[in-house]
């Protein structure tokens, strides 16, 4: 697909080349123009108390080549400047593009035993037991064996609270193509009789966790050092190790790999509150740090990375109600779980070195109060496209982003 001067087209025109894209059929193409794919009726099966639905623009990330491949990258997200940081970040680092690889998509469980007599005494008890534990969990799927690649692995950790000694059992669990909240602890329910039994203790929580450490994904790029400059280079490096030594600017740092990641994750149906809460807990291990990486290679570009978990799906939860969320995978592309983890890292990347870029150059507000200037005209009073351009073009070219001067602009136009 021809991507040049995207961001120019009409939403008209834009729709048009995603269709031709993707494949869309005509009622998906509509569903993305109306922005109101989700019906009331379907919004009042999917949660509780439902009294209306809220409505997120529904973006793409143009310039993607991962491992090879041309992707075209949903986003759903209200904040300017994040799309067009990730293209020109993804357009900075072609022809070569990010390369991405996966973990199998294997999930952990735990079950937490309390009320022992004997902790030592049984955990020996369970470790002894363990394929007949495994064969008994396994025995709780009963879902469509596509998404089934076992029990890959059964361990007893043993730890001491205020509460007393207790013993944590731990399922790892192959879910393939779905996220498997629902599989793993469907099972975690259905083993805690058995694990009670062998324990002589009391099964309480039983779930899944979202640290996901056996399903990490991850990408990396590099940045000519002729395309940015050298000088630009060695700013995003010092960019870099300041996040990488103060904790403060950490939290910042992460952040903005997050816009990336959960844009996209939002824009596909993906659980996005268990993303950010496995993305953070992995960036804790061993004290907060920096989900990405940048350093110069030999060349003397600059290279970046990531690494983190990412517990995603191509079935089940949202994904199976959301039209929007069905129509987003069709335009990404992806044919497994993986790949979508692959191409959500990948955003999170660009999105990453995009805010390091402007941060450690130009600064980053010139960029984002640009975009973010058609927010403030709406503040202002500005009601059709054309009041909304005209007010914040002005309020650019003046370098005056206050809802103040947008107003002034406003009351002369309708004058």
């Amino acid at each position: 697909m021809d991507v040049s001067g995207f961001y120019k087209l009409s939403v008209d025109e834009r729709l048009k080349r995603i269709k031709e894209a993707a494949g869309l059929t005509d009622e998906e193409a509509e569903l993305l123009k109306k922005g109101g794919a989700l019906s009331i009726g379907i919004a009042d099966r999917m949660i509780e108390n439902v009294v209306g639905a809220m409505h997120l623009p529904f973006a793409i990330a143009t310039n993607f080549k991962i491992n090879g491949k041309e992707m075209l990258i949903p986003m759903a997200i209200e904040e300017p400047s994040v799309v067009a940081g990730a293209c020109k970040a993804a357009k900075l680092c072609l022809p070569e593009g990010f390369g991405a690889e996966g973990d199998e998509s294997v999930m952990m469980g735990e079950v937490q035993l309390v009320n022992l007599a004997d902790a030592a005494k049984a955990k020996k008890q369970l470790e002894a037991k363990k394929s007949e534990i495994v064969k008994i969990a396994a025995a709780a799927y009963r879902g469509n064996q596509e998404f089934w690649g076992g029990i890959k692995e059964f361990e007893v950790r043993k730890i001491k609270t205020k509460r007393g000694v207790m013993l944590i059992c731990d399922f790892y669990i192959d879910v393939k193509d779905v996220m498997g909240a629902n599989t793993i602890n469907s099972i975690l329910e259905f083993v805690s009789p058995t694990l009670e039994a062998y324990s002589g203790g009391k099964a309480r929580l039983r779930i899944l966790s979202n640290l996901a450490v056996r399903r990490k994904v991850r990408a990396g790029a590099v940045w000519k050092k002729e395309v940015l400059g050298e000088d630009a280079v060695e700013a995003v490096l010092d960019g870099y190790e300041f996040a990488a030594n103060d904790i403060f600017r950490c939290a910042t740092h992460n952040k903005g790999i997050m816009n990336g990641v959960d844009a996209v994750a939002l824009a596909c149906g993906q659980d996005w509150r268990a993303v950010e809460a496995g993305a953070h807990a992995y960036a804790s291990i061993g004290g907060y740090h920096p989900l990405t990486k940048f350093e110069k290679n030999k060349n003397g570009d600059l290279a970046g990375s990531i690494e983190l978990p990412l517990a995603v799906g191509l079935f089940g939860g949202a994904i199976n109600t959301s039209p929007t969320a069905k129509i987003a995978l069709r335009i990404l592309g992806a044919k497994t779980a993986k790949e979508l983890a692959m191409a959500m890292a990948c955003a999170g990347l660009a999105n990453n070195f995009a805010a390091l870029y402007a941060l450690a150059t130009t600064g980053i507000q010139a960029g984002h109060m640009k975009l973010h200037a058609r927010n403030i005209a709406v503040l202002a009073g500005a009601k059709t496209p054309e009041e909304i351009d005209a007010v914040a073009d002005e309020m650019a070219g003046k370098k005056d982003y206050s809802a103040e001067f947008a107003k002034s602009i406003l009351g002369r136009m309708r004058r």
